[in-house]
């Protein structure tokens, strides 16, 4: 039975009431040495804890999206198929317009309850990641005033654990932000949520290791081409931006900072800078991988300032100091803007902020991707 869904929550809930009503029937019934009663009677009381943990574990999962299946809750999955060396620009001598047209289907992603959400299983051409990838379209994609318009993206990094469904099943991204798009208030952006937990119960921290994972290039190259490939989506940098939550946040500024000639515009929150503030990071556990994935080193290292727009929300050590250390070490034509947003490091607070980062983007579009605002002649 799948992880997540209906199915597996009702027969949870159904184990859970009949673990309530067995010592209602049974406690007086049980017979026998007081020592066998009284452990009939404990394994009663067990089964409901049990069973009512169950209920509540399930119930979580499926409305944050935190495990996929039962493969990635125990931390059996691997989606790596080869890891090279692809040095600095994470295309190993490869250019991004030489590589084949991706040639993907698509169907509804059932984990989620929007509809207008479709998902893919995308084998990478260059980083050797398979995975799925979740897409939603703008209301005015299919307008025919908009049929030569080409759409502006942001990528959606989950935290860690997490799967592609969290932004739309916790964070509620769709469900807010469509109103918004059809009023004008926020541009209709294409949304893109690839998997970003690789490598079982590690994670892969959005980074490039030689040998182990490949997802700096998952993410900035890979997924990116699949995208223009499939989409009207704008192809250049300005048409582009990261958002992510706790460690996808992280993943969010460091992926924009590392490769401004494919992101413009960034945001973090909650995130860190440092990799080792998760414990289970590939790269916090080595110094040198840990310098060359924090973007606040990458930030102060850049051979020149990025043309990027960077905003960093949280409170105190959750993200706030971390983003006024960005704006510090931030030269122009990089921008760092920090907001303080109190309310904890929970889904909650991030679906809170789901309007105004949005509303936040929409002001800095510049180039190809303000185009979208007015509709194609």
């Amino acid at each position: 039975m799948s992880l997540t869904g209906t199915p597996f929550l009702v027969t949870a809930v159904v184990l859970a009431v009949l673990a309530v009503a067995l010592p209602f029937a049974l406690w007086s019934r049980v017979r026998g040495p007081l020592l066998v009663r009284g452990l009939a009677r404990l394994l009663m009381i067990g089964f409901a804890q049990v069973t009512a943990m169950l209920v509540v574990l399930v119930a979580v999962n499926n409305a944050n999206g935190l495990f996929s299946d039962w493969d990635d809750l125990l931390g059996r999955e691997d989606h790596v198929a080869a890891a090279p060396d692809l040095g600095r620009d994470g295309l190993g001598g490869r250019r991004i317009a030489d590589l084949p047209k991706t040639a993907q289907s698509f169907r509804p992603a059932s984990a989620v309850a929007d509809g207008r959400v479709r998902t893919t299983l995308l084998k990478g051409q260059v980083s050797g990641v398979s995975a799925e990838v979740y897409v939603w379209l703008p209301p005015q994609y299919d307008d025919p005033a908009y049929r030569h318009v080409r759409f502006p993206v942001v990528e959606l990094f989950s935290g860690y654990p997490g799967t592609p469904s969290s932004w739309f099943a916790g964070l509620r991204v769709t469900e807010q932000l469509e109103p918004l798009m059809r009023d004008g208030t926020v541009a209709p952006f294409i949304l893109v949520a690839p998997r970003t937990k690789l490598l079982g119960d590690a994670d892969a921290g959005c980074a490039n290791v030689p040998g182990v994972v490949n997802a700096a290039t998952w993410v900035s190259v890979d997924v990116r081409k699949m995208v223009i490939d499939h989409f009207r989506a704008v192809a250049t940098a300005d048409g582009w931006a990261t958002a992510g939550f706790s460690a996808g946040g992280h993943c969010a500024a460091k992926i924009a900072v590392a490769y401004p000639d494919r992101y413009r515009y960034a945001v973090s929150m909650s995130g860190y800078n440092d990799p080792a503030a998760e414990p289970d990071s590939i790269t916090g556990r080595d110094p040198a991988l840990r310098r060359a994935n924090d973007p606040l080193t990458l930030l102060r290292q850049a051979p020149a300032p990025p043309r990027l727009h960077l905003l960093v929300t949280g409170d105190g050590d959750d993200g706030y100091r971390q983003g006024l250390d960005l704006r510090a070490a931030a030269q122009s034509p990089t921008r760092v803007e920090v907001r303080r947003v109190t309310g904890g490091h929970r889904t909650s607070t991030w679906a809170a902020e789901v309007p105004a980062v949005f509303t936040w983007l929409t002001a800095r579009l510049e180039g190809a991707g303000r185009a979208a605002l007015t509709p194609g002649r």
